[in-house]
C-alpha cells in the first residue's frame, strides 16, 4: 500500500508540472520544451565613421570650371593677354593691325602705346606699320624697319634696331651689337626726346621687312 500510494503522489506531481508546463506554453505562444529565442540586439552605429561620412559628403562641393588658358580678358579684342599684357595677336601689315592691338592692352600701357604710336606717326607720316611676334613694327617702305613696341608689366620697351646710331644713345643695352633699348614706364616718358630719336632712326639703314 505504501509503494502504491508513494507512486500515485509522484504521478499526480508529475501531471501538475506537466498542466503548469502547458499553461506556460500558452502564455508565451510556444510549444512546451521549445527554447526562448534570444533577442538580438540592433547593430549600433560607430558615430565617429558615421559622422565622418556625414561631414565629408556635406562639405563636398563640385569644384568651379578653370578657365581656359585662352580665355578673353574684358577688353581683349585681339586674343588673349600673355606677360606684360601683350595681346596674342596673328601677323598683319597696316595701320588696323596695331590698332587692334594697342586697343587690347588694358590701363595705363594703352594710353602710353597709343601716344606712342601716334608721335611717331607724327614724326615720321610715311611710316609703315605691322604686327609680329606680337609686337608693333615701325618702318620704312623698302628700307626696313627702324623700330618696335613691346609691353611688359611695369614698362613699355622701345627697340632702335640701329640704337648705337642715334645721339645721345638710348639707355638700354642688348646683346646685339646696335640695338639699344628704351624702357619708359607710367609718367616719364620724355616726348621731345623720343621724337628725336625717331626722326633720327627714320634716316638709318632698318631691318629686314
Amino acid at each position: 500500500m505504501e509503494r502504491g500510494g508513494a507512486t500515485d503522489v509522484r504521478l499526480r506531481s508529475f501531471r501538475r508540472l506537466k498542466l503548469a508546463a502547458k499553461k506556460a506554453a500558452k502564455g508565451t505562444g510556444r510549444a512546451p520544451g521549445e527554447a526562448t529565442p534570444t533577442t538580438r540586439k540592433p547593430a549600433e552605429r560607430n558615430p565617429s565613421k558615421s559622422s565622418t561620412a556625414e561631414r565629408s559628403t556635406a562639405t563636398k562641393a563640385p569644384r568651379p570650371k578653370r578657365s581656359s588658358p585662352s580665355a578673353r580678358r574684358p577688353g581683349d579684342s585681339a586674343g588673349r593677354l600673355l606677360s606684360g599684357d601683350n595681346p596674342q595677336t596673328p601677323k598683319g601689315y597696316g595701320d588696323a593691325p596695331v590698332q587692334a592691338y594697342l586697343a587690347a592692352i588694358p590701363g595705363w600701357k594703352q594710353d602710353l602705346g597709343r601716344r606712342l604710336d601716334a608721335l611717331i606717326a607724327g614724326a615720321v607720316p610715311e611710316v609703315c606699320k605691322a604686327v609680329k611676334w606680337n609686337s608693333p613694327f615701325y618702318g620704312i617702305e623698302g628700307e626696313g624697319w627702324f623700330l618696335s613696341l613691346h609691353f611688359f608689366n611695369h614698362s613699355i620697351k622701345v627697340t632702335f634696331f640701329r640704337g648705337t646710331s642715334l645721339r645721345p644713345v638710348p639707355p638700354g643695352a642688348s646683346k646685339h651689337a646696335e640695338v639699344r633699348y628704351l624702357d619708359i614706364r607710367e609718367g616719364e616718358l620724355d616726348e621731345g626726346q623720343f621724337v628725336a630719336w625717331v626722326r633720327q632712326a627714320r634716316r638709318l639703314p632698318g631691318e629686314r621687312m
